[in-house]
């Protein structure tokens, strides 16, 4: 199992300094600061929050295992604490978003989009066929069952990282042609090589360079494009073969 791999991959631990989890994001802070979707869930009103008010008091690595956890939310935290404690090789990444690789790879080839992210409206004058699948599709946005039908007909499959909160990467990778290019995006995204060993070609993610002022916006809703205007976000992304 791919989350299993990366969190053995994960060799030191450090203290867990901060989380915030906002309408939008969440953020762990122990070596860095990782961030993930903040996934929404069903509401009971019957369930307590999650150990809220002593999460701080556990080491990085063990939040991180809530990765494995059914509880979305809990996941969500999982993720982040994964982001913020591994170790990028910045010398294999360059300073680039995932959409210029895809629009470069794409064009007049089948593309499948998992997640309906801001740039997808640009790919349809790039793409032979332009698929967005999402779990609460809208629009001409395809719903998840239909991956099935067009991921096994795609060249170039971009997967959101939201897939490893809500585990539904490995089966989404299964569905996808050998010879497609695959790339997982996202703030969520782990930039660990570990992803090649499964058949991804590129990761793009992001790398958070002033702490402060990204959890002031975390915390005021900000959306992923305003958390890029401050300045503080790298976004970086790293190949298979460099």
């Amino acid at each position: 199992m791919i989350l299993e791999k990366i969190l053995e991959n994960i060799k030191k631990d450090y203290p867990v300094k901060q989380i915030q989890i906002g309408l939008r994001w969440t953020a762990v802070v122990s070596k860095n600061c990782g961030l993930a979707s903040t996934m929404p869930r069903e509401c009971t009103g019957e369930e307590e929050a999650m150990d809220s008010g002593f999460l701080t008091k556990m080491g990085a690595k063990e939040l991180a295992l809530w990765v494995l956890s059914e509880k979305i939310e809990k996941a969500s935290v999982g993720m982040a604490a994964i982001n913020s404690l591994i170790d990028i090789d910045k010398s294999k990444c360059k300073e680039m978003n995932a959409d210029n690789i895809i629009k470069e790879k794409g064009k007049n080839k089948n593309i499948s989009v998992i997640g309906h992210f801001p740039f997808v409206e640009e790919l349809k004058g790039v793409a032979k066929n332009l698929w967005v699948i999402e779990k609460h599709p809208k629009g001409d946005d395809l719903a998840e069952t239909d991956a099935e039908n067009f991921l096994p007909l795609s060249d170039i499959i971009a997967i959101s990282g939201t897939t490893l909160i809500n585990h539904t990467f490995e089966k989404l990778v299964s569905l996808c042609p050998k010879k497609s290019i695959k790339i997982v995006l996202g703030p969520s995204a782990p930039l660990s090589p570990i992803l090649f060993d499964f058949g991804i070609d590129y990761i793009s993610g992001c790398e958070v360079t002033d702490t402060d002022i990204i959890l002031k916006f975390i915390t005021e809703g900000a959306t992923f494009r305003q958390l890029k205007r401050t300045g503080k976000i790298n976004l970086l992304t790293m190949g298979n073969n460099g």
